[in-house]
């Protein structure tokens, strides 16, 4: 008896799945279903870092191939604000239009003998689980399927505050490139990458306030897919006329929006399996979306070619290599979009060489920048050295009328007197001289955590990494207190990278393990 598999939705990881399943078992009868046409596709570039191709290259090389013939590829990332360029070489990347993935990703499953139904709606739910032995849900963000099992699949969503909008331009960039600039309404700031076919992608973020001042806000959002936003697209497309070159914005169904992080605890039920977005999103700047989407896709492909009567053992598998790929990209994403939930407040308290710096380095430490670039490295710490003295973690420290002989401090306790000590001995006490703050363990909290003005310095304690990271800069940036991180898990260039990028004024380290603060 022939096993039939029902996959829903026509993108990268729908057709990559299809694919990889039909080629392994010739003997199962793969279906796509596709509501719109194949040469429809909403939006502009996907983009691929070199470094997370290796898994998606070893199922089938066409994505391989389609880079290669039409893709663009580049070794830097640069920051333009203010008039000034910083760059970040050795991250080796690549984008294609989407489009452009698509056909190719169609070719292939045509080859491997998919039938494929485009311009054709999926039958609902319940008839696809009673005509087809599996169904897949590749039906991205908006999926009608995980909403249909959603007392089943637990799925959670973590809404940013920040407002993007997803244009492409004619103007071709180098590279990925993040532009900001202020208008008279606020900051915005591009994100900008070559993209063949003559188009760049030019996505855009600002906050809410800045986007309703300039009045942004009046895009009728019930309006069907395919309609743009053309009064933002006027207004951005003026704003960064100098770094465009005056070329045009091309919008492609471009409407503002905030972008949602999902997770979901259980990725199948019953004789249902899902993947991609239905399931998982990471922010864009990481650039991973449909990475783990054609990644979802060779796992579950193979656990369902090794397994198609199976099904639990299959997707138990699936889930069981797929999920801490995902939690591990959704936590390295996390940084990432916070950084841009808060980039016009760095944009005003800092200097554009640490404006830069603080970007490049919101996922990796100094040393992980140097091996990359070595040029960068040493223009961050010669620009250090150059004002302070001495290396990030011995350079004096100012707290109130005090200063400590270095920024690697230690908490130490004296019979209950609790201090923060540099290593000749030089203490400020904690309670006095030293205000404690205990972070939240959530980081969207921590702009809610109280802080005392006037205080000689504080000492954040508690939280996560991200969220300690988050009260000390508004400590230091926004109240001009001198901040100390204590994190006894923090290595030397972790360290020395907090300082340097402006998070913290010093980190501490408790002496004992049983003290307290």
């Amino acid at each position: 008896m022939t096993i039939r598999v029902a996959c829903v939705g026509g993108g990268p990881g729908g057709l990559f799945f299809s694919t990889l399943l039909k080629r392994a078992r010739p003997d199962i009868e793969v279906v796509l279903f596709e509501r719109n046409q194949p040469t429809d596709a909403f939006g502009f570039g996907v983009v691929f870092s070199d470094r997370t191709l290796q898994k998606i290259d070893e199922a089938d090389p066409v994505l391989h191939t389609a880079l290669e013939r039409e893709g663009v590829h580049w070794e830097s990332i640069s920051v333009r604000l203010r008039g000034e360029s910083f760059t970040f070489a050795g991250n080796g990347m690549a984008a294609i239009h989407r489009r452009v993935l698509l056909r190719f990703l169609q070719e292939a499953c045509a080859d491997a003998g998919v039938e494929m139904r485009f311009g054709e709606e999926a039958p609902p739910l319940d008839e696809l689980r009673s005509t087809f032995d599996v169904v897949v849900a590749a039906d991205g963000a908006n999926s009608r399927i995980r909403e249909d099992l959603a007392a089943h699949l637990h799925s959670e969503i973590e809404t940013a505050d920040a407002k993007f909008i997803w244009f492409g331009t004619t103007h071709q960039f180098d590279g990925l490139t993040f532009l900001h600039r202020r208008g008279e309404h606020g900051n915005f700031a591009a994100h900008a990458y070559p993209i063949g076919q003559g188009l760049s992608t030019f996505i855009v973020e600002t906050d809410e306030s800045t986007w309703r001042g300039a009045e942004l806000d009046g895009f009728d959002m019930s309006t069907p897919p395919g309609a743009s936003d053309d009064v933002s697209q006027h207004y951005l497309r003026t704003l960064f006329a100098d770094d465009i070159d005056g070329a045009p914005l091309v919008a492609n169904n471009s409407r503002w929006g905030n972008f949602r992080t999902r997770r979901t605890a259980h990725w199948h039920r019953g004789n249902v399996a899902l993947l991609g977005d239905a399931v998982h999103t990471a922010h864009f700047s990481v650039g991973s979306g449909t990475k783990m989407a054609m990644e979802d896709a060779v796992a579950l492909a193979e656990a369902i070619a090794a397994s198609p009567g199976d099904l639990d053992t299959a997707f138990t598998s699936y889930e069981s290599e797929r999920q801490p790929d995902v939690a591990r990209i959704q936590s390295a994403a996390a940084p990432s979009l916070s950084w841009w939930e808060h980039f016009s407040f760095y944009y005003d308290a800092l200097k554009p060489l640490d404006f830069a710096f603080h970007f490049f380095s919101r996922s990796i430490d100094i040393e992980r920048v140097r091996r990359r670039d070595p040029r960068l490295a040493d223009t961050v710490t010669d620009s250090w050295l150059r004002e302070h003295g001495a290396p990030p973690l011995t350079s004096p420290l100012r707290a109130g009328a005090a200063t400590l002989r270095g920024r690697g401090l230690l908490v130490r306790d004296h019979h209950g007197r609790k201090t923060v000590e540099d290593t000749a001995g030089s203490a400020l006490t904690i309670g006095e001289d030293v205000l404690v703050v205990t972070a939240p363990q959530e980081s969207h909290l921590a702009a809610a955590v109280p802080i005392e003005p006037g205080a000689d310095a504080v000492l954040i304690v508690g939280g996560s990494a991200l969220s300690r990271n988050l009260v000390s800069e508004r400590a230091r940036l926004k109240y001009g207190i001198p901040s100390i991180i204590l994190d006894d898990d923090l290595d030397d260039a972790g360290a020395a990278t907090l300082i340097l990028s402006g998070r913290a004024d010093a980190i501490a380290r408790t002496e004992a393990a049983d003290v307290v603060v």
